[in-house]
């Protein structure tokens, strides 16, 4: 008799060197180094080249790579005029998953038979550099302006605020962004990336696992929860309205949003870095926030009270949000597409990953259908 687990939940799917949990201890590590010793003394692109090629480079390595990124920051004119003529109500993610399906016409040669060969490094490379572009292209787009270009002598995380806001963002700023890319960059075999190496193990082009993996992102189950940690704060209101609300919805069997994680029965060390990193913005400027961080604290403590005897804690979610909308000033429906910015290194270091020992993924079923039966006769 075959077990049906729902969900694969804690069922191996593939071996991997790239990322691991350690859910009890609250411990993330990319190829080994902990998520909180990268956010301090690494970038984004420094960590994109661990995930992808397995070490950390030296300081030539991340400056020729940098540089490599910058030389592909732009995109074809054909995808921006294929963006003018969709309607400007489209979320943004739809719009991310159709713009990275598209780029495989421009680059016919990159085949998952022929991993390391030029022409498919160079397509991971475009994929990596050019996601932040067509976030940013959108966001300008949708609300009728012509896309700021891209700036090739700015690092990956200022080019990408100055693309999507439309000016040169401060240090500070920059420094934040860039950890929250780290932060989100990759996390084992959770649902997008799986769809990813689904798709890979067909041997079909990265540009589709890459759209694969967006769409599944897209859910409110996966990327989507940090607009609703911050719809749930917004109908909290205040603080002093947290207990009763989280007891209210307790007792409706109701989602906490920004709550609990299928690998951590701790608090998620991403959460940890991202509430320090937010304390330590508003001590360092003095900026005033909103009630929403206030009231998220009082929901931390509540759930902490209620509900840490079940292993529930803050999942990164649950400050990433507030990050975003209360001192980067961004749309609520960019925080999913800005994960999957950061999320690319991760994507394509498992595509590679994938077919360099590929077998194409065959679960099987339980059939719980009639059984055998021949057609009525007439």
């Amino acid at each position: 008799m075959i077990e049906y687990i729902p969900g694969l939940a804690g069922v191996p799917a593939t071996e991997s060197s790239i990322s691991s949990i350690d859910g009890k201890n609250g411990i993330l590590a990319y190829r080994g180094y902990s998520i909180e010793d990268l956010v301090k003394n690494a970038s984004f692109e420094e960590v994109s080249m661990l995930l992808l090629h397995g070490e950390l480079p030296n300081q030539q390595e991340t400056e020729e790579f940098r540089c490599l990124l910058q030389s592909h920051y732009r995109v074809k004119s054909n995808i921006r005029t294929m963006m003018w003529s969709l309607p400007p109500t489209g979320h943004p993610m739809n719009v991310l998953q159709m713009a990275i399906a598209s780029m495989a016409t421009f680059y016919p040669e990159a085949k998952a038979a022929t991993p390391d060969s030029a022409v498919t490094q160079n397509a991971l490379i475009h994929i990596l550099s050019t996601t932040a572009t067509l976030v940013s292209m959108w966001e300008n787009i949708r609300n009728g302006y012509d896309p700021v270009p891209p700036d090739p002598s700015m690092g990956y995380a200022q080019n990408f605020l100055h693309m999507l806001c439309g000016k040169e963002p401060s240090d500070d700023i920059v420094k934040l962004f860039d950890a929250c890319l780290i932060l989100h960059a990759e996390h084992t075999i959770n649902a997008s990336t799986f769809s990813a190496m689904v798709t890979a193990s067909t041997l079909t082009n990265p540009f589709a696992a890459m759209s694969a993996a967006v769409g599944t992102l897209a859910g409110p189950l996966h990327g989507g929860a940090n607009e609703d940690v911050l719809n749930m704060l917004d109908e909290i209101g205040e603080a002093k309205n947290a207990r009763a609300y989280i007891e209210n919805r307790l007792k409706n069997k109701e989602v906490i949003w920004g709550m609990g994680h299928r690998e951590y029965s701790v608090k998620d060390p991403r959460a940890t870095i991202l509430q320090k990193m937010i304390e330590e913005y508003v001590n360092k400027t003095g900026v005033t926030l909103s009630k929403r961080f206030e009231t998220a604290l009082e929901v931390e403590r509540v759930c902490e009270e209620l509900l840490s005897a079940k292993g529930v804690y803050p999942n990164v979610d649950f400050y990433s949000g507030i990050l975003y909308a209360e001192i980067l000033h961004l749309p609520t429906d960019q925080f999913t597409p800005i994960f999957a910015v950061a999320r690319s290194a991760g994507w394509l270091a498992h595509w590679r990953e994938q077919v360099s020992h590929n077998r194409i993924f065959r679960p099987t079923q339980i059939y719980t259908g009639a059984d055998f039966r021949k057609y009525p006769s007439k």
